[in-house]
């Protein structure tokens, strides 16, 4: 046995009035939709029909409501039955019921809007020769219909809304609020608005191409329209096409830099009504450098008209787009290269982040983005001219701590230690299979320090024997090398895969069996210890080395470990701010003794 929904009339009108949309301002954007869609219906039967949206806020109707006339299509009798009283109904339908291409509106529930500010609503309409019929809402769900009296009779085809505010909505019919929410949605509209008599349709849309208009003048017009509207003069303007979507618009390129994780929110015009100032997911996640405003005629914006849905179409526009933004960056590349590194010098961040997955873009870094290195700032281009293999360090202070030490080793390195960076470089020979990169690790570094001699290995076996017993509780590996440069006393070495082991060892001992047996699954055969490397080049190492007293070479290690960690920018436990103290502390003692 089949049963009917049981609906809450009042409830609804409630759910779809109060929680559909973000903001009261939009009543002001649904009214304009209807009117204008009534208009584009009327026009398809009669082209030369007159088009125009006249709105009256309190100040004219002296009445305290707000009335939206318009010489669209209207309604009949069982019209407004059917489509104002029918939640989910449109008039923008075809006798098959699927919304027809030219009108704004697609679900038939917009003025329901209108109860966000107003307790009751009144429609006077009129089609053709039929006479006039009156509809008239309330908020609670109820509503009516009556054939107009003479007396209040339309003289021609149209329709007039008449919005009765609640108690405390009045200021949103003010009319210099309306005239305001006019001209925000409807002032690229083709048809005439007018709000107390003044214009909101005024002005050209900043897609709009005029072949009288000069590339200078128009430039100029879209760097104040960006001004404007988004607050910032553009560092480029970019044209957008997408004929498959029916988009065509601009997007203004950010003179500063922007924050990847920040909200992109684009300004989206659904044939040429604003359909939100803040769109997101127009354009992919790296495009985060620009703002758009656009015009389309085939994307679908959600029921509330605040979105847009998300399907196949939106896919291809944001696919299409993305490479109209790579189309421009490769063309500055070839045409301005000063202006290409200016733009990457602000947000080469973005570009970067395309880059992962795009070889145009790589190519377009590898040859003007400058990177770091310890041989100064340089194009990887330029680095794998110079010195061949593109060697690297992924950490940031790795490289500040093998840097100077690499550079007097006549070893050049790339710092990839920002974001994106590693992955780009690992990529490269993806572009251009001539290209070698390698990862330089601490422990690689090692291998290219000088070693003793027999002679000298065999005179430092003493110091060797007290450092390796002084930092043994700290876990560090002793090693004394002879390298560049010779004010570098000491050089604490570790790598991130070295690090990644010593923490797994750190918090096996720390936890409880079953947790201790899960991670010495992980580090099982692995005896990684981060190195302390002594440069028997320094003056005060070799004093060190040929001091015969074990106390103050301990003393004298402890507190060349300490330097080394801070050197490197590694953070300190509490066993190595012990280690500092105890050195510190007995230094100065055997210092202050010796004054004695």
């Amino acid at each position: 046995m089949g049963y009917s929904f049981n609906v809450d009339l009042r409830g609804i009108v409630d759910l779809l009035s109060h929680h559909l949309y973000a903001s009261p301002r939009v009543y002001v954007r649904e009214l304009l939709q209807n009117a204008v869609d009534a208009i584009t219906a009327r026009r398809v039967a009669d082209p030369g029909a007159p088009g125009q949206v006249l709105v009256e806020s309190p100040a004219v109707t002296g009445d305290g409501t707000l009335r939206v006339h318009d010489t669209g299509i209207g309604l009949t009798e069982q019209q407004v039955h059917d489509l104002l009283a029918t939640i989910g109904r449109s008039s923008k339908r075809d006798d098959l019921g699927f919304a027809r291409h030219e009108f704004l509106g697609q679900f038939g529930i917009g003025l329901l809007s209108c109860f966000l500010v107003a307790d009751e609503i009144r429609v006077s309409t009129r089609c053709g020769d039929a006479p006039t019929v009156e509809w008239t809402g309330y908020a609670d769900g109820r509503y009516e219909v009556a054939i107009a009296p003479v007396d209040r009779a339309r003289p021609v085809p149209g329709t007039t809304v008449t919005l009765v505010p609640r108690r405390d909505a009045e200021h949103w019919l003010r009319g210099e609020t309306v005239a305001e929410l006019a001209r925000l949605f409807g002032s690229m509209l083709p048809i005439a608005v007018r709000v107390d008599g003044q214009p909101v349709t005024t002005g050209l849309a900043p897609w709009h191409r005029d072949a009288g208009e000069s590339a200078t003048a128009r430039r100029a017009r879209l760097d104040r329209y960006a001004e404007e509207v988004f607050g910032f003069p553009p560092f480029d303007v970019i044209d957008l096409d997408v004929p498959a979507a029916g988009l065509r618009g601009v997007a203004f390129v950010l003179p500063v830099a922007a924050n990847p994780a920040s909200r992109v929110a684009h300004r989206v015009y659904l044939k040429q009504m604003l359909l939100s100032e803040s769109i997101e997911g127009l354009l992919p996640e790296w495009a985060f450098f620009v703002r758009c405003v656009v015009d389309t005629t085939e994307l679908r914006p959600t029921a509330s008209r605040e979105a847009l849905y998300e399907d196949d179409v939106l896919d291809e526009v944001r696919e299409s787009l993305g490479a109209a933004l790579r189309g421009w960056l490769t063309a500055l590349g070839r045409t301005d290269p000063r202006r290409l590194a200016t733009f990457l010098s602000v947000h080469h961040l973005g570009v970067k982040a395309l880059a992962l997955h795009d070889d145009e873009m790589l190519r377009l870094l590898y040859q003007w983005w400058r990177f770091e290195t310890n041989v100064g700032p340089m194009t990887l281009a330029d680095f794998h001219d110079r010195y061949g293999v593109v060697r690297f360090i992924p950490s940031v202070d790795e490289f500040r701590q093998l840097a100077p030490v690499a550079a007097a080793q006549s070893i050049a390195l790339v710092n990839a230690g920002y974001v994106y960076d590693a992955e780009l470089l690992r990529r490269l020979p993806d572009i251009d299979a001539t290209i070698d990169t390698e990862v330089l690790t601490a422990g690689a570094l090692a291998m290219q320090l000088e070693p003793l001699d027999p002679a000298g290995e065999q005179a430092v076996a003493p110091f060797l024997r007290v450092a390796r017993r002084a930092l043994e509780p700290l876990g560090v590996e002793v090693l004394v090398r002879a390298f560049e440069p010779a004010s570098l006393p000491a050089l604490y070495l570790l790598d991130s895969d070295t690090a990644l082991h010593v923490d797994l060892r750190r918090g096996r001992d720390e936890a409880d069996d079953t947790w201790a047996a899960i991670l010495g699954s992980f580090t099982a055969g692995r005896q990684d210890l981060p190195q302390l490397v002594f440069n028997h080049r320094n003056p005060l190492v070799r004093q060190t080395c040929s001091v015969g007293d074990e106390e103050l070479v301990t003393l004298a290690v402890e507190g060349l470990y300490v330097q080394a960690l801070l050197l490197g920018h590694q953070p300190l436990r509490p066993a190595d701010t012990a280690a500092l103290n105890q050195s510190f502390l007995g230094l100065l003692g055997r210092a202050m003794g010796e004054a004695r």
